[in-house]
This record gives structure tokens, C-alpha cells and sequence, in this order.
């Protein structure tokens, strides 16, 4: 187990430059209203602007929100009154006053976002800008419940004791992202029967409610993972997207018009699951196996398994070795099936959403991630796309922690974004 492994320089953060998405993440900018009546909308609204923006003079504030600048002098008025801005340097202009711009206060809200995974557990605490201040990981075999909730609470511990009192009060929430499926694939992960069967009949949310007086929610791994991309990452300037997530097994979320797509079970975007062939009725009439699917040809664990039969240290997987000797040869082959399978269910997918673009992120080296992308590059240029539009693919930003982080968004944005239908719909699956 680990404890803060990395430095809060290391940590992906929330709020990218103004300069980045000024003019591509309008579809995420809510305007504001002058009319009575929409006091927390609009102190949302300006929020909203300085996180997408970074730090605003009053200004440029309504500029981008359409308030009034008298309605968005009270409202900042109130936010600073609140801990939530905080005033910078005025800065001099070659006219007129000088500007003095208003950002976010790192301490003016936090949330807790756990990734509970399949080999292992994240922790993090995450502040009013979406900055992990502190990380937990714990890595282990399988996934017993019982061994889980023991951590989360060890860990919401430690986390009360890090956090003074009125710190303690600005927790907005714990945001856990976990598999919807957390017993399925038994044999292909080697999963204990007995293990899988304690997840049936095993509530997390609930359990972790009786940890703690936050606030908890409860949403698919892969969704949450997306959230962070769509909030804080490429998914800001891309309205509509299929989002690909690779770890243990890979999986995936869903946006569509800027909006995170739950569905009916909380499964949109689960391409883990997608056919890589035709089933056939007199095999299956037969007996025999229905066609493989993509989380056994495209996930990580393929490629440990190919590193374990060849006598060479699994945890490769997640650095730069798995494209050094002697990894290399095994990693490039697994490449190779996975670009192939991924490429067919973009395909697909794109057929039948009309997607901009296809977003992939691993738990990973970076290295790998761009491998992985140009082997699927190279099998989408084998299909036929006539008819259809080819989709833009792109490698995600967050990384690793993706899972976990969105977690923590769910609440944050729960509090204090005007754009709660982004997401929040998934949570409550």
C-alpha cells in the first residue's frame, strides 16, 4: 500500500488555461439571468465560468455569462463572503482601472472520489478547483467486499484528520466509482466463486454510507472516469463522444450532445461487452461458446497473462517497459489484437451514433497509450467508411486516476455547477 504517491505537482488538474478552451468548451457554458428569483443559478453560473476560464476580472465575467456587471459584483461579493473566490493582484491595462481577477478557492470545497477496481482500490482528496490534495491506493488479489469497506473507512479517517473542522464541513461528498459487474468474468479473471457471490447480495453504497455523515454516490467505474475527461479534459470541446477506457478489463462511457448517457441499467458506452463476431445458432444449438468479446482480446489482463506465460514480470503493464526488452515483442502482439478489436467496435459505434470523435484512456504509461492508438489508427483505415463519417481519435488526458476523480466531481458538481445534467443522472443508477 501507498500512501500520497505523488506530489499534488503530479496530479491532473481541474481548471485548464483560459487560453485552451476560451473558445471550445462553449457547449459547457450556462448563461446567467439579471431576472429575480435565480440567486444560487447564477452565483453557479459564475462559478461555472471561472473554472471552465481560470481566474476573471468582473468583466470578462459578464462578458461570458450575460449578467449585468452590477449582478455579478453582488454575486462575487457573496462568493468571496463564502470562501469560494478569492481576489488576485489588480493587473494594469493600458487604459481605465486595473482589472483584478477573481479565481476559485482551492479550500473553499472539497470532495472525496474512491475508485474501488477489480486489483485495486484510490483514494483522493480532491479540492474546490478538482486538485487531488492526497492519495491512498491499495492494491490487491481479488476484491472482497469486506476488506473494501475496512479501507474506505481507514481512509475517510485519515482524511477528517487531515481536514480541520471547518475544512471538514466544506466535504461536499463521497463519490465512489466502482464496476456495475464487480463478480462478473469469474473465469477470466480467475475470481473466486465465493467472492463473487458476496457481491450479489453486497450494497457498497450503502455500506459506505455508515461510515460517514457526507453524502455518498454510487456510479459505474468507466462513467465516472468519462466525467473526468468530459469536465476537465478533451470532452470539454468535443460534444459527442465515445469514451474508451483500458485497465484490468476495458470499458467505456457514452456523451452525446455534451451530456453523459446513462441508460436504462447504467451501462451506455459498455463496449467491454461488444461481440467480435456473428453468433451463430447452430453452434450455440451445439453447445459450443458464443463469439469472444472485446474485454478479452482488449484489456490489460491479456496483456499480464502473455507477460506471466513468458516468465516476465506482470506489473510491466502499467510502465515503460512494456515497450522495452524483453516485453517488447509481447506487448507489440497484443497491440496488434487489440488496435483490431477496438477499431471494430468504433466502427460500429460510429455507425450507429454519428460520433465526433473516440477518446481513449488506460491505466498506463503514456507510451503505451500512443501505441495503442496508432495500432487502432491503422485498423480503422481498413474499413469502409463510406456513408459514414470517421471519428477523430484521441488519446485522454487524466490517466490512472480518472475513475477516482470523477468520483469526486459527482458531488462538486452536485453543489455548485448549473450544468448538474452533464452527469449526475448516472449516479443515481
Amino acid at each position: 500500500m501507498t500512501t500520497d504517491a505523488r506530489s499534488d505537482a503530479d496530479m491532473p488538474a481541474f481548471t485548464p488555461s483560459a487560453a485552451a478552451h476560451s473558445t471550445t468548451d462553449r457547449h459547457l457554458q450556462p448563461r446567467g439571468s439579471s431576472q429575480g428569483g435565480l440567486r444560487q443559478y447564477n452565483e453557479r453560473v459564475v462559478l461555472q465560468a471561472i473554472r471552465l476560464h481560470g481566474a476573471l476580472p468582473g468583466a470578462e465575467i459578464a462578458r461570458l455569462t450575460q449578467l449585468t456587471p452590477q449582478t455579478v459584483s453582488m454575486i462575487c461579493k457573496r462568493l468571496m463572503d463564502d470562501g469560494l473566490l478569492l481576489r488576485g493582484k489588480p493587473q494594469r491595462g493600458k487604459v481605465g482601472q486595473p482589472s483584478v481577477p477573481l479565481s476559485l478557492n482551492p479550500d473553499g470545497a472539497y470532495a472525496v472520489g474512491i475508485k474501488v477496481g477489480r486489483r485495486n482500490l484510490d483514494t483522493l482528496l480532491v479540492d474546490f478547483t478538482g486538485a487531488p490534495r492526497h492519495r491512498w491506493s491499495l492494491d490487491y488479489r481479488h476484491a472482497e467486499p469486506e476488506r473494501i469497506v475496512a479501507e474506505i473507512g481507514q481512509r475517510l479517517k485519515d482524511i477528517r484528520r487531515r481536514l480541520g473542522a471547518d475544512q471538514r464541513e466544506r466535504v461536499q461528498g463521497v463519490g465512489i466509482a466502482a464496476p456495475l459487474a464487480m463478480g462478473g468474468w469469474q473465469q477470466l479473471l480467475g475470481f473466486p466463486r465465493s467472492i463473487a457471490d458476496q457481491w450479489q447480495h453486497f450494497d457498497l453504497r450503502d455500506a459506505v454510507s455508515r461510515l460517514t455523515d457526507w453524502p455518498v454516490t454510487l456510479t459505474k467505474d468507466t462513467a465516472a472516469a468519462c466525467v473526468a475527461e468530459l469536465v476537465s479534459g478533451r470532452g470539454r470541446s468535443i460534444p459527442s463522444f465515445l469514451y474508451v477506457f483500458v485497465d484490468t478489463f476495458i470499458g467505456g462511457g457514452l456523451v452525446l450532445d455534451s451530456q453523459l448517457r446513462a441508460g436504462t441499467t447504467g451501462n451506455a458506452g459498455a463496449i467491454g461487452s461488444w461481440p467480435l463476431g456473428l453468433a451463430q445458432r447452430r453452434a450455440r444449438a451445439a453447445g459450443e461458446a458464443p463469439p469472444p468479446q472485446l474485454l478479452g482480446v482488449a484489456s490489460l489482463l491479456g496483456l499480464e497473462q502473455r507477460f506471466e506465460a513468458a516468465g516476465l514480470e506482470a506489473g510491466a503493464i502499467a510502465d515503460a517497459r512494456a515497450l522495452q526488452s524483453p516485453w517488447q515483442a509481447h506487448t507489440r502482439a497484443w497491440l496488434v489484437e487489440a488496435g483490431a478489436a477496438i477499431a471494430h467496435a468504433v466502427n460500429g459505434a460510429s455507425c450507429l451514433l454519428d460520433l465526433d470523435g473516440v477518446i481513449v484512456d488506460g491505466s498506463f504509461d503514456r507510451t503505451l497509450l500512443d501505441a495503442l492508438l496508432q495500432a487502432t489508427e491503422t485498423e480503422l483505415s481498413r474499413y469502409s467508411w463510406e456513408g459514414v463519417a470517421r471519428p477523430r481519435l484521441l488519446a485522454g488526458t487524466i490517466g490512472s486516476d480518472a475513475r477516482a476523480l470523477g468520483g469526486a466531481l459527482l458531488p462538486l458538481y452536485a453543489s455548485f455547477s448549473p450544468d448538474r445534467e452533464l452527469f449526475l443522472k448516472a449516479a443515481a443508477v
